[in-house]
């Protein structure tokens, strides 16, 4: 194969997602020469399959409780039903905008765009469209799909991905969801919104299992005042075909019936098929293996985003592929604090966090060197009009710095962003409590919290 470029790239990267493209904008910004190749669509799995869509439909879904509550505010509405052409159109919009913009910025960066399936080719190349593109360095970041289990086959029609219950044609009578964690339960909170009856089936103890415990205990209790029904403890065994739907086996004996089962139990890397293990790249489980600075074991070649056993949230992908970009520009990044990188779960209500959970706390600290605080969002004069309930919790360790916030409620993914700042910039409940928080706002709950972890609470009691 030729090389169409005149000259060796800096910089060629397999995977157009969050990662590579983030890698390709901070790299050509730094005066790399770029050559991105994606197979699919520009933006990957957080715009197209993800992150945007599903954040669409869960935001169609409160729209429609709203229409059904109106009454609780003064307000006389009244819902009609879900219209999923409507819908779609709705959330396709917002990820045809955001992708034209993302094209038109890769563009203007003058990076070499490159649509076709590559291939790893060597330590220094990839092969696309019968093409080779050599390159000084190589990025790989080809993300990831969502997984089943042995045996459980995704026809697409009765038994389905995120994939296809993004583009699903109309709103399922009855759904079980397999897997609590993030993905499950914001497809739980949309479908239940549009008028599902929805089941989860989590074999471990809890929802949202890396979360703090409290917070999975929180949520919990939310759903049930919902009606969204969940199993948890008891793994999954066994899906039939039914007259009507899908019958689901657990381990304990029981058993589940619905018109759709969607596969929710996470997503893996896709690295299979293409060159890497050829090339000398170190992996496990198909997952590229890598170090604090996104290297491999092959000096020419780094990795990023769900490729790459870090957290899959399209963030980190941004972070890992701006790391990448920098080092090969002679700058000197600072590795992914990955307990420091914001989390947040989207379902109502919303699940958000960052730093360690208070058993961790106690792992690394001592469990007499740590101090917890929760703050119940009932004391929020914004949250009270909002009508949302939930808490936010502090894990402190004892006369240091706040290590975890971790907070339930409608909109607290809105409030991580100060979160984020008092971990990683290790701040003392004191220092947080001398900062004056805009009344009646949710960011005043955060405020409050810390008020009380340093000792002198106001609108909360002793």
């Amino acid at each position: 194969m030729a090389n169409d470029a005149s000259t060796v790239f800096d910089l060629v990267i397999l995977g157009g997602g969050s990662g590579g493209y983030a890698a390709a904008l901070r790299g050509a910004q730094l005066g790399l020469d770029v050559a991105l190749i994606e197979k699919d669509k520009l933006g990957g799995t957080c715009l197209h399959r993800g992150c945007i869509p599903t954040k669409a439909l869960l935001h169609a879904g409160e729209l429609a409780d709203q229409a059904r509550e109106g009454a609780k505010f003064g307000v006389k509405s009244t819902f009609d039903g879900i219209d999923m052409a409507g819908v779609h159109k709705y959330k396709d919009g917002v990820v045809s905008g955001l992708y034209k913009g993302l094209q038109g910025l890769v563009a203007s960066r003058k990076i070499t765009y490159v649509e076709g399936e590559g291939r790893l080719s060597s330590p220094t190349s990839v092969d696309v469209n019968g093409q080779r593109y050599e390159g000084r360095h190589i990025l790989l970041a080809t993300g990831s799909v969502p997984k089943t289990l042995p045996g459980l086959e995704i026809d697409g029609d009765r038994i389905i991905s995120s994939d296809h219950g993004l583009v699903l044609d109309r709103v399922p009578e009855s759904a079980i969801i397999l897997g609590g964690g993030v993905i499950g339960v914001e497809f739980a909170s949309a479908w239940k919104s549009f008028g599902t009856d929805v089941t989860i089936v989590e074999g471990l103890p809890h929802l949202v299992p890396a979360e703090d415990e409290n917070s999975s205990k929180l949520l919990e209790r939310a759903f049930r005042k919902r009606g969204i029904a969940f199993s948890l403890g008891s793994f999954f065994e066994k899906a039939e075909y039914t007259d009507k739907g899908v019958k689901v086996s657990l381990a304990n004996g029981k058993e589940y019936e619905a018109e759709v089962l969607l596969v929710a139990i996470g997503r893996g890397p896709v690295s299979q098929g293409l060159g890497y293990e050829e090339a000398g790249v170190a992996m496990d489980r198909g997952f590229v293996l890598a170090d604090e600075y996104c290297r491999t074991n092959v000096e020419t070649i780094s990795a990023v985003g769900d490729l790459i056993p870090t957290l899959q949230l399209a963030h980190v992908g941004f972070a890992e592929g701006i790391l990448v970009a920098e080092r090969l520009a002679g700058l000197n990044p600072v590795p992914v604090d990955y307990d420091g990188v914001p989390r947040v779960t989207y379902c109502h209500p919303e699940v958000a966090s960052v730093g360690i959970t208070e058993e961790k706390a106690k792992e690394v600290y001592g469990a007499d060197k740590v101090v917890t605080l929760k703050y119940n969002l009932a004391g929020n004069g914004r949250s009270k009009i909002l009508n949302t309930t939930g808490e936010i919790k502090l894990v402190q360790v004892r006369d240091g710095a706040v290590v975890g916030v971790h907070m339930v409620g409608d909109r607290m993914g809105e409030q991580v962003g100060e979160a984020q700042l008092i971990y990683n910039w290790e701040a003392l409940p004191a220092e947080v409590a001398q900062l004056i928080h805009a009344h009646p706002t949710q960011s005043e709950a955060l405020g409050e919290a810390h008020l009380a972890l340093a000792g002198k609470p106001l609108h909360s009691h002793d």
